[in-house]
């Protein structure tokens, strides 16, 4: 059953019923899930194990827009991935419902006893409330996990702190994540969360230089702000007719489950020296792939850095490096191939496909 998805609290009564009038429990947890990495991920399959046990609704609060969107706006991160994609990413994770609220000056003076008693008791009945050891929450972050535990005493509901995800002494983040990804430590990125990192948008007009003189590609307009390092990618690319094709909740689905076309393929992401370029642009080469595509909805995954961007004589030259960087692909896609048959037969053998 897909997840519910309410958008607001008057959303979430109609559905549940008034206060009072026995609406099932809840178990929550809050947090704005940028990237739903590794770490966001150990939280929400612990959320549905115990809902499932309390027979409770398992539920995530998440906001939009991002809070330091409203509260710092010129210190905001760049997200990892739109909240219509995080959605999807948490419907697919299994659970039953989110609940979306709408971020504002209002909804931040709430202090941390005012958003706990209000919304999370009296609103969503919350029997259990899962959070990560950071937790932080109401008017100016002042209420932490010590608080909260002491709330739960008062109000009536238990705590279940999550320990960090830590991968080679680093603990898994969202930060951690968006300096691998301008970095162009793709691989890094990928490992911390569980996927490649994806842009995701529509297909724009290019100029026709690179099919005229060099090989055809498609050019992406992303959704997010937040991109790679300027450079050339070993990617995969799924693509579809309309960004909410086969979608259960109306929205993008994760690349792992859509009705859509998945090719290998080498991206460049700069301002196509060769050619004098001073405009950034996302160009993919689809390997295997002969038909001419002018509209259409893309969604690139960034598995592996090839090189950095470079200038060439001409396009002679910068043909025989993108013939090179088609065979660095090639071998790579050869060894991820391999890993996902080995995780297939035998999951806790398979090697770092990196």
């Amino acid at each position: 059953m897909a997840m519910q998805l309410f958008v607001s609290l008057e959303g979430w009564a109609e559905q549940f019923g008034p206060e009072g009038s026995g609406r099932p429990p809840t178990v929550v947890t809050i947090g704005n899930f940028d990237g739903l990495h590794l770490g966001h991920q150990k939280i929400i399959d612990r959320l549905i194990e115990r809902a499932r046990a309390l027979n409770a609704i398992a539920t995530v609060v998440t906001f939009d827009p991002h809070p330091m969107k409203v509260l710092r706006p010129g210190t905001a991160p760049s997200l990892i991935a739109p909240l219509e994609h995080r959605l999807v990413g948490l419907d697919q994770m299994g659970l039953d419902a989110a609940l979306v609220l709408p971020f504002d000056l209002e909804l931040s003076r709430l202090s941390a006893e005012e958003f706990v008693r209000q919304i999370l008791v009296e609103k969503l009945h919350a029997r259990l409330i899962l959070v990560g050891g950071n937790f932080r929450f109401g008017h100016k972050q002042a209420g932490d996990v010590k608080l909260l535990i002491d709330l739960g005493a008062t109000l009536g509901f238990d705590v279940d702190v999550i320990s960090p995800v830590v991968m080679r002494r680093e603990v898994v983040s969202s930060t951690a994540i968006r300096d691998a990804v301008r970095a162009g430590e793709t691989t890094r990125a990928a490992r911390r969360l569980g996927h490649p990192f994806c842009l995701t948008g529509a297909v724009q007009p290019g100029t026709g230089t690179g099919k005229r003189l060099v090989v055809p590609t498609l050019n992406l307009a992303p959704d997010q702000e937040l991109l790679p390092h300027m450079g050339v990618y070993a990617t995969e690319t799924w693509i579809a007719l309309s960004p909410g094709e086969g979608t259960a909740i109306g929205l993008p689905r994760h690349p792992a489950d859509r009705p859509s076309r998945v090719y290998r393929s080498v991206t460049n992401i700069g301002v196509r020296p060769t050619f004098d370029g001073t405009k950034l642009s996302i160009e993919t080469h689809l390997l295997d792939f002969s038909t001419e595509l002018r509209t259409g909805w893309l969604a690139v995954e960034f598995w592996v850095r090839l090189r950095d961007e470079m200038k060439f004589s001409g396009p002679d030259e910068l043909r025989a490096q993108i013939d090179r960087d088609i065979a660095s692909a090639r071998k790579f896609f050869r060894r991820l191939d391999h890993v996902r048959d080995l995780m297939r037969t035998r999951p806790h053998r398979a090697p770092d496909p990196f």
